[in-house]
């Protein structure tokens, strides 16, 4: 796209940034919109000394303005542009302020011929979006312009890409349900829509209302146009009854070796290998990308067998739904060597069945501190005459000790499962935090 096109939306627009954060996404959108002439307001919770890794990085831009520490409601008055991730959007609203989020931005700016695919979902949409941009990327036989990854992905914003796109380029949003109010606001949703599935999740920030978390879900199809394409997974047909707007899944055959653990795997397969044979990439190029696919980081990644054990990082599980498929894609028999560290804070989500599963499948359960691991600990007490040994739990408060235990209670062919089900706030800066520290640990020794 022309920097002149997308310069003149943003130049000396008075805009308010919601979060600038550690991991990336918010450093790439606020150097883009300095560099498109915007006067920028950034606010953050974090102090500075919290955030100085990124401000350094922006230290250069003359024209940002740091308010840390908190939030002040006179940011939200007078600005022409808010991101559409905070209760304080009311003050905005009342204001008359547009309010935008970065992916939804993009997608209505980006010029006409550029295919948008969007893929959303509980669980499976980072693997999804991430499986059809390595088919694609690597498709030969195919005549696409250039593919482009973004939009949930770490360290990667969305925005910035008006500086690299052209008509017939191919975009994949990984597209979560609070970036997906945005498309609601804006009524679009992308060329091509996946949803994988719909679980409880975020029942914190939703109040236990499914209605509404579904609600935003589906943007990703609500305003597609008649040539648009819609994919679903089985949860969703079963559930919501979708089929008459949406698209056959391709069949994949059973000879293709792919290093994807469990079935739930298989579906995520199925559904890209259907988006990109939609995109007229050939079966031969798409069955290449299937079996040279190594999985997402921290997505039931394998790292490593040491004195024959192996080591799994599935620290992207921040659910009980999560957890249990994890458990289920890794037990072996009825033998019980799963050695699991799990645990830490609740998104009020409901913990029964994954107990069940981990009576079953687990031999040592370490967790960590938190509202989740409370919950846990309840029915474990409430069912200690059919649950497994309690002498083989413990709670600790530091990702080193965990993986100690761990290492001292492990046998010969046993396996150590990072897959928390719950989410990593007290203890770790984040989810990614929480499995580095993990993948350190346990390449240390």
């Amino acid at each position: 796209m022309k920097k002149g096109d997308y310069i003149k939306r943003f130049k000396d627009k008075k805009i308010t940034m919601l979060g600038l954060g550690l991991l990336g996404r918010g450093i790439n959108v606020a150097r883009f919109l300095a560099e498109s002439d915007a006067d920028l307001t950034i606010t953050d919770l974090k102090y500075e000394e919290e955030l100085k890794t990124s401000i350094k990085k922006l230290s250069k831009y003359t024209n940002i303005v740091f308010h840390l520490g908190g939030h002040n409601k006179t940011d939200f008055r007078n600005a022409d542009m808010i991101p559409l991730d905070s209760p304080y959007i009311k003050e905005a609203k009342k204001n008359n302020i547009p309010i935008e989020m970065d992916a939804s931005l993009f997608a209505m700016i980006a010029p006409k011929g550029v295919k948008i695919v969007g893929v959303t979902g509980t669980r499976g949409k980072s693997t999804v979006t991430h499986l059809i941009y390595h088919i694609l990327s690597g498709a030969v036989s195919s005549d696409k312009g250039n593919i482009f990854i973004a939009g949930n992905i770490r360290e990667v914003a969305t925005l910035p890409l008006l500086k690299k796109i052209r008509t017939g380029d191919i975009v994949i949003l990984e597209l979560d349900s609070w970036q997906l109010q945005g498309f609601g606001d804006a009524k679009i949703s992308p060329n091509i829509a996946v949803f994988t599935n719909f679980m409880r999740d975020h029942m914190n920030y939703y109040d236990g209302d499914m209605k509404q978390y579904f609600k935003d879900k589906a943007n990703i199809f609500k305003y597609q146009k008649k040539e648009d394409l819609l994919f679903v997974g089985k949860d969703i047909s079963k559930k919501y009854k979708l089929d008459a707007r949406s698209t056959k899944l391709a069949t994949v055959p059973k000879t293709w070796k792919s290093k994807l653990l469990g079935n739930h795997n298989l579906e995520n397969i199925t559904l890209a290998v259907s988006v990109c044979e939609a995109l007229a990439v050939s079966m031969r190029d798409i069955k290449k990308g299937v079996e040279t696919f190594a999985g997402v980081p921290g997505r039931l990644e394998y790292i490593c067998e040491k004195r024959d054990i192996k080591y799994y990082n599935d620290t992207t599980a921040t659910t009980p739904d999560a957890l249990q498929v994890a458990l289920q894609s890794l037990v072996g028999g009825k033998k019980k060597n799963i050695i699991l560290i799990a645990g830490g804070n609740d998104k009020k989500l409901d913990y029964k069945e994954v107990a069940g599963v981990i009576n079953k499948t687990v031999k040592s359960l370490i967790l960590f501190g938190g509202t989740a691991t409370q919950k846990l600990l309840k029915l474990i007490d409430e069912n200690s005459e059919n649950f497994f040994d309690v002498r083989n739990l413990s709670v600790v408060d530091n990702m080193k000790d965990a993986v100690s235990v761990a290492r001292n209670v492990a046998k010969s062919g046993d396996i150590i499962l990072l897959s928390p089900g719950a989410t990593s706030f007290g203890i770790f800066k984040n989810e990614f935090d929480r499995g580095e520290q993990f993948v350190k640990l346990v390449k240390s020794k």
